[in-house]
């Protein structure tokens, strides 16, 4: 589906690859509803929108307010007469420590935020996606949906989660009208730490700014490029592509390697 002359609406927009998706989308004639809980940043993002500010229309809400979703088409359709897509790319992580010292409310925020908050927002506006004469989904997964990262473990359950979410929609919609996308990003340069208030200590960080990352505004291309050629799935990163490689190759391998680059991030 290309982007041009279509409504779509960007989850996590205030920042980071939802800040620079929105901006990617208006630049290629689209219109944006910008969703953030941050209202401040979600403001940053229009303004940065300069000359397509009135392409966009921005809407705080937090994705984990099923209520405040199940409204949400109504006052996207209010503002741009339509929708044609969804982007589902809020998401946050888990603190680095091992599954055993994971509290449950951390782990129920987590899976809340990206498993619920993407199925809640796939729920509300399936239904007038189907509608259109072309429609799309795309869902931000992660290399750690196919691949165990020490630390991250539920982060990683809650990705595969919207990985397997994702392809099954792929199947069940695959003769209408609505096409679907997931997506693997690798290490990409975001604010995801400090947006999931998560701290790092100096050491660990340190060694989490020592890997290679892809810039935001690239990943954001990746993704509306693949969305415009109806991809089934994007790898976003070389990381990505090569731990995909790799694990399908020797799963226990690439595991062992990824937990030899995290360990300098958990606990002792």
């Amino acid at each position: 589906m290309k982007a041009n002359g279509k409504t779509i609406v960007v989850t996590g927009a205030g920042s980071g690859m939802g800040r620079e998706l929105t901006l990617h989308l208006l630049a290629k004639g689209a219109r944006v509803a910008a969703v953030d809980m941050n209202e401040t940043s979600l403001a940053e993002t229009l303004a940065l929108a300069k000359d397509k500010q009135n392409m966009a229309s921005t809407h705080i809400l937090n994705i984990t307010d099923k209520v405040g979703i199940e409204a949400l088409p109504a006052s996207v359709i209010a503002a741009h007469g339509a929708v044609d897509g969804i982007i589902n790319n809020a998401g946050i992580i888990q603190p680095f420590v091992r599954f055993y010292d994971l509290p449950f409310d951390a782990i129920e925020r987590v899976m809340n935020v990206n498993f619920y908050g993407t199925l809640y927002m796939i729920k509300a506006f399936l239904p007038h996606l189907r509608q259109r004469p072309e429609a799309h989904i795309v869902n931000i997964s992660s290399m750690g949906g196919f691949l165990p990262v020490p630390g991250q473990t539920i982060y990683g359950a809650s990705k595969a989660a919207v990985k397997l979410l994702t392809e099954g929609l792929h199947s069940e919609l695959s003769d209408t009208s609505v096409r679907v996308t997931v997506v693997f990003p690798g290490a990409i340069a975001t604010n995801i730490s400090q947006n999931s208030g998560v701290t790092i200590s100096s050491g660990a960080e340190a060694q989490e700014n020592s890997f290679p990352t892809l810039s935001a505004a690239k990943a954001a291309e990746i993704i509306i490029d693949a969305m415009e050629q109806n991809r089934y799935r994007v790898l976003v990163g070389k990381d990505a592509k090569l731990m995909d490689m790799l694990y399908r190759l020797n799963p226990r391998r690439a595991a062992g390697l990824i937990y030899k680059q995290m360990q300098a991030l958990l606990p002792k």
